[in-house]
């Protein structure tokens, strides 16, 4: 349901094609921005294109690296603007944005750390008649375009992640950020070109989604990157130009082990925390709580009880733990699924209604069936959903009953059974004895199977992003 994060829908255009930026939590007014139209779309592709095309404006490395260490210092300078403008148009709680834009400043210098790791490689040569007399190394570069669809919900972590790694590798790059949260976007780009990135280095465009779609189907791309929905993400992954590699990153529906023996002291804050983040508009967000039938009764009364002291409103206060969805849609929506899970037969122990229009207040079930959309699909929304079972294996099996491979976790005090779980469970990453939603900005990160493709991370990107070259010297015998 990271679905939403690259729609447009409820977006307001104007006939002057300007994009009014809202806060979601009250609605008023964070800004305008332009709407590019096709033209101008395809003009931006052009001038990156005919950037990389042309080897003498190439920015070597000292000159890549001397940018990234100015756009730091500018994001340093800058942040507490950056902070209010991406929580004014993405509703995160100043706590939670603080925290973003921490990660996101040291992204900018985890980027300038990997580039003198980019390594190639000496290719045995030697080995029989046809390869004597040789010798073989690779080593990389730029691969090409980069084009990257980003989303809402980490307005400028995320674009971090997309931007940076291809200005690290030298690469041009087009970015359309999410409609309902441009600015931070916009802002970072303007930094970077302050920095002094010439501007067909890296474009950013606010246009309709079809228009987007020649992000992915000019044949001089190279990579392209998405955050978004599996609806959108497959379905622009089937018009890829051919020859072009690609990362999507969906979402899942994290779930979490408990088992008998889980510090419950622990844990417990740790599922909250990351149930209930940014109104769990996380992809990796505590969803399915699958807890042994002797604790289970008690950890979801527990997570009710904590659920309830959560603060939730204006993410502008400093006190609020859980700010409001992105728009009313969603809030309409999580509501209907809460309320099918309980006329299915749900025990709803604490929330399960609106607050406001936007805001929906932290919500804990118990045991939904397992065709309710709570237990099958990602909510993306603040809902916890905790079931009660008795044996691992029933556990494992019901933790991999969905189509979708992403971070999931485990509790517990015996390390044999968390070597069972991290063997067993589907999944790209699991944690024992911490949430599903933990990341640091250098660790691989993203799903498998609907969940995506291809891995994440600042590294892992700058790897995707350039291209090995390999070249072989023929030398006269010795």
């Amino acid at each position: 349901m990271c679905g939403e994060c690259a729609q447009t829908r409820g977006v307001d255009y104007d006939l002057k094609m300007k994009l009014s930026v809202q806060n979601p939590f009250d609605g008023s007014p964070v800004g305008e921005v332009e709407v590019q139209s096709r033209a101008e779309v395809q003009k931006r592709l052009d001038q990156a294109a005919a950037a990389f095309a042309d080897r003498s404006k190439w920015l070597p490395v000292p000159r890549r690296i001397e940018i990234l260490e100015k756009c730091q210092k500018l994001l340093e300078a800058n942040q507490e603007k950056i902070i209010r403008q991406s929580l004014s148009e993405g509703g995160k709680p100043l706590v939670d944005t603080q925290v973003e834009m921490a990660r996101a400043i040291n992204g900018v210098r985890v980027a300038i750390e990997t580039i003198p790791h980019l390594l190639g490689r000496e290719i045995p040569m030697r080995l029989n008649a046809a390869s004597m007399n040789r010798m073989a190394y690779t080593y990389r570069e730029p691969g090409g375009l980069v084009t990257a669809i980003s989303a809402f919900n980490h307005p400028i972590n995320l674009i971090i992640h997309q931007v940076i790694p291809a200005v690290a590798t030298g690469c041009p790059v087009v970015v359309k950020p999410a409609t309902k949260t441009p600015l931070s976007c916009l802002t970072l780009v303007d930094l970077l070109h302050e920095a002094g990135l010439p501007k067909e280095w890296c474009q950013a465009v606010v246009c309709t989604n079809e228009d987007a779609e020649l992000l992915v189907t000019d044949p001089r791309l190279s990579f392209f990157s998405f955050i978004g929905s599996g609806r959108v993400g497959w379905a622009l992954r089937s018009k890829l130009a051919a020859g072009a590699n690609c990362a999507l990153e969906h979402g899942g529906v994290a779930p979490v082990i408990l088992e008998s023996d889980a510090n419950l002291e622990e844990a417990l804050p740790l599922l909250v925390k990351a149930g209930f983040y940014h109104a769990g508009q996380v992809c990796v967000s505590v969803q399915r709580v699958y807890a042994h039938r002797g604790i289970a009764n008690g950890v979801a009364q527990k997570m009710a009880e904590r659920a309830e002291k959560l603060v939730v409103g204006n993410p502008s206060d400093p006190k609020t733990e859980v700010g409001p969805l992105i728009s009313h849609v969603e809030t309409d929506r999580v509501a209907a699924w809460v309320d099918e899970a309980v006329k299915k037969g749900a025990k709803l122990l604490y929330g399960g209604k609106k607050l406001s229009a936007s805001c929906y207040a932290p919500t804990v079930l118990w045991n939904p069936p397992e065709d309710a959309k709570v237990s099958s699909d990602e909510v993306f929304g603040p809902v916890v959903c905790v079931y009660p079972y008795d044996k691992p294996e029933e556990a494992v099996k019901r933790a991999n009953a969905l189509p979708v491979c992403f971070q999931s976790a485990v509790f517990t005090r015996d390390i044999d059974r968390a070597f069972h779980y991290v063997r067993n469970l589907q999944a790209t990453a699991v944690m024992v004895n911490d949430h599903t939603a933990f990341r640091v900005d250098w660790m691989p990160f993203g799903g498998r199977m609907q969940s995506g493709l291809g891995m994440g991370g600042i590294p892992q990107s700058m790897e995707d992003m350039t291209a090995e070259k390999m070249f072989v010297v023929r030398h006269s015998t010795v």
